[in-house]
């Protein structure tokens, strides 16, 4: 009958750690996820990086449309004294009253193709002399015109080519961020689930232990168990309490990053689920690889990093030799006492000028220049094959891993059950006298590493699952590309 007790006391009222009640938030992996998608700093930061990539594609944009300007003084009164050269040479300086106006109207359209730029104007100037009562108007009814650089680095040719892959590659940059987030938020989920399950182990332990030293009390009055084995269940007892100390300062720090990198406010308390072992998706090296190339923004910079390379090459060749502008410019112009009349019978105005710049010596500094371009763009294309190269086998890599974490997971989780039952074994034999104390710590000590092990299995799987999710930006569950609004 004192057996019958004995274990009836032992397996009573065992129970695991579990925060309850109506202040503890109950989390998942994926809910933590999407709060840090929506909440964190990082995700705020990715939208902030994104709007500015947004904004800084529109200014590249406006560069090809017509531009219109409206530029003037108004007023230009003036009432000093300056000085007036006369005819022999002298200088008298003479007091001035006047009002210098003028408003000037321009509109300019860039030609990608050559990287001229056609532009019209037109003018209205109004000058009025306060001491002798005078008022007169010039302007120019209207202008136009055309600049045409001559043998140079054709820049808006170059940034239309480059321009949209860094704005592609941008959009691609933000998807990943938040892939990325998703995988760190994911390590911290799992440090916050450890530190819960390391608790829930130390406090049970810590109870059975406590447990288990009375039936040993028992034992011992019954002369059935050493006092050495009463003292070993003693230490084992402060060590399992000492445990539960530092389980808890480890649960507090874990849960301070999570709510600190989530954003999480609040003093509730958090219990995170435990996630499935399992995800209905099939990954094959080849499809990782097509949609990789397809949708990361590694794949746009490889691309750009070669267009950038040849720009710089172009440019290089562009600002040697002969430098020319060709500019031409037709319109109207007049002066008169009334502003109506300037636009009558204005008479011509021409313009045609060829502006030109030839190094006559330089000491090879054009050459070097376009030396250096061509090595540096021979740099970059071994480079880009050597991170292109790189890129693949970091996927293939993290393919294999993904693929060894899922049976790795299902052998951890046969382990945790065995080493369970092992552990209720251990004790129950215990209590009836057939095993050693010796033997109940080794399967204390088994039981605990299974389960830490079950969860660190989880960890691997989990993360390589995301890190799949990141190196692709597909989803292999839903089997589409991921998208973010």
């Amino acid at each position: 009958m004192k057996y019958v007790y004995l274990i009836i006391l032992l397996f009573t009222g065992t129970t695991a750690y579990c925060n309850s009640g109506a202040d503890t938030l109950r989390l998942s992996l994926q809910q933590v996820v999407e709060m840090a998608k929506q909440n964190s700093i990082a995700a705020k930061q990715a939208i902030t990086v994104r709007e500015t990539k947004y904004w800084q594609w529109r200014t590249f944009k406006s560069n090809y449309q017509p531009q219109l300007s409206l530029t003037g003084i108004l007023p230009g009164y003036s009432k000093t004294y300056t000085q007036v050269l006369q005819p022999n040479g002298t200088i008298l300086f003479q007091p001035i009253h006047n009002d210098n106006s003028s408003l000037q109207m321009d509109f300019s359209q860039t030609i990608t193709a050559t990287g001229g730029t056609v532009y019209g104007t037109t003018q209205m100037q109004r000058f009025y002399d306060f001491d002798r009562n005078n008022v007169l108007y010039n302007g120019v009814p209207y202008a136009i015109g055309y600049s045409q650089p001559l043998f140079q680095y054709n820049s808006l040719r170059w940034d239309k080519r480059i321009e949209p892959l860094k704005f592609n590659e941008s959009k691609q940059v933000y998807i990943e961020s938040q892939e990325q987030i998703a995988y760190t938020v994911s390590g911290y989920f799992f440090d916050l689930l450890l530190a819960q399950v390391n608790l829930q182990i130390a406090e049970t332990n810590y109870i059975n232990t406590k447990k288990i030293l009375k039936i040993a009390n028992v034992k011992f009055d019954l002369g059935k168990v050493s006092k050495n084995e009463i003292l070993q269940l003693q230490l084992e007892q402060l060590n399992a309490q000492k445990a539960v100390g530092t389980a808890k300062r480890d649960m507090e720090i874990a849960t301070l990053t999570l709510r600190s990198y989530t954003g999480v406010e609040g003093d509730d308390k958090i219990s995170l689920e435990l996630p499935g072992s399992s995800i209905n998706m099939n990954v094959s090296a080849d499809k990782v690889l097509a949609e990789a190339f397809e949708n990361r923004s590694d794949a746009i910079a490889f691309i750009r990093r070669i267009a950038e390379a040849k720009r710089d090459v172009a440019k290089a060749k562009g600002q040697s030799g002969l430098v020319a502008t060709l500019t031409a410019n037709l319109g109207f112009s007049n002066s008169s006492p009334k502003i109506l009349d300037v636009y009558k019978s204005p008479q011509n105005q021409q313009l045609l000028q060829l502006q030109f710049s030839i190094p006559v010596l330089d000491w090879g500094r054009s050459k070097s220049r376009v030396k250096t371009a061509q090595a540096n763009q021979q740099f970059t294309e071994y480079a880009v094959e050597q991170d292109k190269q790189t890129f693949r086998q970091q996927i293939v890599t993290q393919v294999t891993l993904f693929n060894m974490m899922k049976d790795q997971l299902v052998f951890t989780a046969q382990a945790d059950s065995i080493a369970s039952e092992k552990y209720q074994i251990a004790r129950e034999r215990y209590v009836l006298g057939d095993l050693s104390i010796t033997d109940l710590s080794i399967a204390f000590e088994e039981n605990d590493r299974a389960k830490r092990d079950y969860v660190a299995a989880l960890r691997d799987f989990w993360g390589a699952y995301y890190q799949l999710r990141y190196l692709s930006l597909y989803d292999f569950e839903k089997n589409q590309k991921i998208t973010y609004k």
